[in-house]
Parts: C-alpha cells; structure tokens; sequence
C-alpha cells in the first residue's frame, strides 16, 4: 500500500467504519420514515416546471412508498431525501445527487444512475438489478441489496480519506446479491464486500486494494488486470484458476478453491 493510504488510515482507522451508525436513534416507522409529503403527480409538475436542463431540487422530501417508476430525474437534487421502499424501477436519475438519502428497500430495478452521486446513501435491501451506475460516486450502505446483472463500470466506490469527518465512509455490499455484475475498472479501494455474491461478476481491470471479499463467492468471476492488493480473501470461495490474479490478497491461502 502506498505511504499516503497509510497516513489517511492513520488519522480515519478502519474501525470507524461502525462508530457512525446512521440508523442510531431513528424510528424507522415514523411518518418521517414512511409517508410521502407529495404525490407522483406533484412530483411531475414539479419536474414539468424546472427550466430546461436544469434539475428539481427535492432535498430532504419525504417520497418514501411513492411510486416513481419509468420518471426522468436526471440530475435532480435527493440529498437527505426519503426514498424508503419507493419504487423508481426504469427512472432515470443520471448525473442525481443522492448524497445521505433514505431509499431503504427501495426499487430501482433497470434504472439508470450513470454519473449519480450516492455518498452515504442508505440503500440496504434495495433492489438494483440490471440497473446502470456506469461512473457512480458510491460510498453507499448497500448491504443485503440486489444488484444481479448491475452495471457498474468505472464507478468510484472507493474511500475519500480527505472527507472523513463522520468516520471511514466506504462502499458497503455486504451480503449483496451482485451475481453476473459488471465493475470493469471500478474503484472498490477498501470496499466491505463480505458475504457478496459475485458469482460470474466482471471485475476485470478493477482496484480492490484493501477491501474485505472475506466468505464471499467469487467462482466464476472475471478477474483479469485486476488490483487485488491487499484484498482479503480469508473463506472466500474462487476458482482455482483464479488464484494466478489474486497473488496480492491477504490469506489467499484461507480462500476455498474449487
């Protein structure tokens, strides 16, 4: 690892990643949580009323259980937003600021998300599959979610060790579903992929310097030119073929070969 990673992990150490749960405190049942303040309707308007080329500002709004399906949102404003179970399946949200919104359980099913900002997005148990985040920013909570058949070339899921003011912000998928997803040159530096599925994933040319794949399956993954520097293979299931790529994890030797 290069010396300026190490400083960082010296000032933000690894184990802040828990010190800040966002969900501490919060009544996930609450109106805040679960009702909507405005309609699919007004929503529309709204959208229908914004100057061309220029995109809805819906920060902080509550539009949890909405139905948002097939809406062009690009580049509209969610930060702090809540989305909790709503369903925005074949929306269009690229180059959206979703930074800390609420969208737990939400459905985006083959929407696209293409340049979207997603820093500290609460995501778990969302259902991504087949949805496009090609050149994402994402240092989401995307634990338990379903990212089957996902794009997610290019996109930055790894740490900003200059903005850790609020602990260690990384892309989480623990125990996601990312069967047959695509992260050719993505960024997963210090990403917690613990438990994913990521069978027939595409990971081709990615950096996975330091991340956690630890008792995740990677049998039948595309892993040439990757950078698994660092990565922690500790239960993991691969292919034997595989391990030529991953002669720069840690504990390869505690990996399950098949």
């Amino acid at each position: 690892m290069g010396g300026s990673l190490a400083i960082g992990l010296a000032v933000a150490p690894l184990c802040a990643v828990e010190a800040q749960d966002p969900m501490r405190g919060l009544d996930m049942s609450s109106p805040d949580m679960t009702m909507p303040e405005m309609t699919r309707a007004e929503v529309q308007a709204a959208l229908a009323a914004a100057p061309r080329g220029q995109g809805v500002d819906f920060s902080g709004k509550r539009l949890s259980g909405l139905d948002l399906s097939g809406l062009n949102l690009s580049g509209a404003v969610l930060r702090a937003a809540r989305l909790n179970h709503a369903n925005l399946s074949g929306a269009n949200l690229d180059g959206a600021v979703l930074d800390q919104a609420w969208a737990l359980g939400a459905n985006l099913t083959g929407a696209s998300l293409v340049k979207a900002s997603l820093v500290a997005t609460q995501l778990a148990g969302a259902n991504l599959n087949g949805a496009n985040l090609a050149e994402a920013r994402i240092t989401a909570d995307m634990n338990r979610a379903r990212l089957v058949g996902a794009r997610l070339e290019k996109a930055n899921c790894g740490v900003d060790l200059k903005n850790q003011s609020m602990g260690l912000m990384r892309a989480s998928f623990k125990s996601a579903d990312l069967t047959g997803a695509v992260f050719a040159g993505a960024n997963l530096t210090l990403a917690d992929l613990q438990f994913a599925k990521m069978t027939s994933a595409d990971l081709s040319g990615a950096v996975l310097r330091e991340a956690d794949a630890s008792g995740a399956d990677l049998r039948g993954a595309r892993l040439d030119g990757v950078d698994a520097t660092g990565l922690d293979v500790q239960s993991t299931r691969i292919d034997s073929a595989s391990a030529r790529f991953l002669v720069k994890a840690v504990n390869l030797n505690l990996a399950y070969r098949e």
